[in-house]
């Protein structure tokens, strides 16, 4: 059990590069569409919607770019998602300037898989530093049970590096539980390996709850895992046992390690599973048919439903649970975050119950 603050405004507090995503309309390619749904999104921010939309308190830490109607875009929607937000605002510096990333991202169909670009030039997040926060009063005065770090903000740029690596000490330093999602990209880390390695040993090494698949924790923390790719999941649950058991050994003050379990049949149907370890027990969801309407976000709504459970200090394997469906329902939604509407809406999910509700 993970014991946590009583006294603290938010459940948890999230720092994160926020920006859009451009997906086409009724799941066609993106470079044969003219008719684009924009949303805002953050693989951060999506973790912590399935906690803001259960009534828990979030708090987002994030950079804006001053004046900009995107920027105005996003804060228009963490503010829909129950989530505060704050963070420094900078000038765009005209127009070679600032903005908020853009992903490229459609949803694909059938036996057609989905693209994703990220459009990153010029990304105001990367400038995110610690002097640019009162973090004593975030996680003193304020207080968080929870922050939550992800390797796609730690290993954003070097400044983002050394943001992830301040908040996460100072967080600790507060009593505030950390949670860490490897999430590792290729593109981020070419040319900065031993860099990134150290910066994500250290907030490995601090975290309460680690989560990551076969290849991030390989990739991003270079302990031998089973081999990347999702075919016959089911019959490598033993694998992915053995490796978090190395993972164990490697960070031994780690209270909870997670891993997803994904093999695609289509685009549109997917065996979904996931393993828990905490302390001597494992927590298995073997693999069931799930339904897709579009993937992105599965794996963030899985740790958001995870961390909910823990914050509502529910047993380990009710949380694994819950996380479970938190993901299948980000699955159905073309948000890339889960809005669950109860907590029995979850639980219907992981009940495996469709009919409908009147």
């Amino acid at each position: 059990m993970i014991t946590l603050k009583s006294d603290a405004k938010y459940a948890l507090v999230i720092p994160t590069s926020m920006g859009t995503r451009l997906t086409p309309l009724n799941g066609q390619p993106f470079h044969c569409s003219d008719t684009f749904k924009m949303q805002a999104t953050s693989a951060e921010s999506n973790v912590g919607s399935v906690a803001s939309y259960l009534g828990l308190p979030v708090k987002i830490l994030t950079a804006f770019v001053k004046g900009s109607p995107v920027s105005r875009f996003i804060k228009d929607n963490l503010a829909s998602r129950h989530m505060d937000y704050e963070g420094p605002e900078f000038d765009a510096g005209g127009a070679w300037g600032l903005r908020h990333q853009i992903n490229l991202a459609d949803s694909g169909a059938g036996s057609r898989g989905p693209r994703v670009a990220n459009d990153r030039a010029g990304e105001v997040g990367r400038k995110l530093s610690a002097d640019q926060f009162d973090l004593d009063r975030i996680f003193g005065e304020e207080g968080a049970q929870f922050i939550h770090l992800s390797g796609l903000i730690a290993a954003l740029s070097p400044e983002t590096s050394q943001f992830c690596l301040a908040v996460a000490r100072k967080a600790k330093s507060h009593g505030t539980r950390i949670a860490f999602d490897l999430n590792h990209r290729a593109s981020l880390w070419e040319g900065r390996e031993e860099e990134l390695s150290k910066v994500f040993h250290e907030i490995a090494s601090l975290s309460d709850v680690l989560v990551g698949n076969e290849e991030d924790f390989q990739l991003c923390l270079g302990i031998d895992g089973p081999p990347p790719g999702g075919e016959g999941i089911a019959g490598k649950i033993d694998g992915f046992k053995e490796m978090i058991g190395r993972v164990k050994k490697e960070f031994p003050e780690t209270t909870v390690f997670a891993t997803t379990l994904r093999e695609v049949v289509s685009v549109n149907l997917h065996q979904w599973g996931a393993i828990v370890s905490a302390g001597d027990d494992w927590h298995v969801m073997e693999p069931r048919e799930i339904g897709v309407l579009d993937r992105i976000g599965g794996g963030d709504g899985f740790v958001g439903g995870l961390l909910y459970g823990i914050l509502r200090e529910w047993p380990m394997e009710k949380a694994a649970q819950f996380g479970w469906a938190s993901g299948a329902l980000a699955a159905t939604l073309l948000t890339d975050y889960g809005q669950p509407a109860d907590e029995e809406q979850v639980w219907s999910i992981w009940e495996g119950n469709a009919r409908v509700k009147r």
